[in-house]
């Protein structure tokens, strides 16, 4: 059986099956956190409009960065959210970088991190991103395999905190 494969940008029609993804990961983990309220399908709805403006760098407050969220979705069902950073400024060049991701706790160990991750770097690349930063936790050894496995190399490891490029 052959996977269908979807990465999709964050849009205001976004129903209650995203809704679903965000209630089972929760407020996140191992430095990611999400940009949801995860327990009110009406909240959730109406923080979407203000996340594509943030996508299309509208109104952004200082210091902020666009930032585009995407879901993957295998088979049409949702199984991962990240985040793309269409730059970076001073904070985000120490933790954060371009990309955070996370996959939803029901669906990991299927490889879906290191799918994402490959996807999420074709769409960097569209936004004319060259050289890309991923951070993640040096405890972290899954992450740090994914990032490893989309040819991250490690610059460093920081206070636990590891730095990897990938030039695009």
């Amino acid at each position: 059986m052959s996977l269908k494969i979807e990465l999709k940008a964050l849009s205001e029609s976004d129903d209650r099956d995203i809704f679903e993804m965000i209630h089972e990961i929760g407020l996140g983990e191992n430095g990611f956190t999400t940009n949801f309220p995860e327990h009110d399908f009406d909240q959730f709805k109406a923080s979407l409009p203000r996340l594509v403006e943030i996508s299309a760098g509208i109104n952004l407050p200082e210091d902020y960065v666009p930032q585009t969220i995407y879901w993957m979705c295998i088979n049409d069902r949702p199984v991962a959210y990240g985040k793309l950073r269409h730059r970076l400024n001073e904070s985000l060049a120490e933790y954060g970088g371009h990309i955070g991701y996370i996959v939803r706790p029901s669906e990991r160990g299927k490889g879906y991190g290191k799918l994402f991750l490959s996807e999420l770097l074709k769409k960097a690349k569209d936004f004319g991103i060259e050289k890309l930063l991923l951070t993640c936790d040096e405890v972290n050894i899954k992450s740090r395999k994914v990032i490893e496995s989309n040819s991250g190399t490690l610059e460093g490891i920081n206070k636990g905190i590891c730095k990897y490029w990938i030039q695009l």
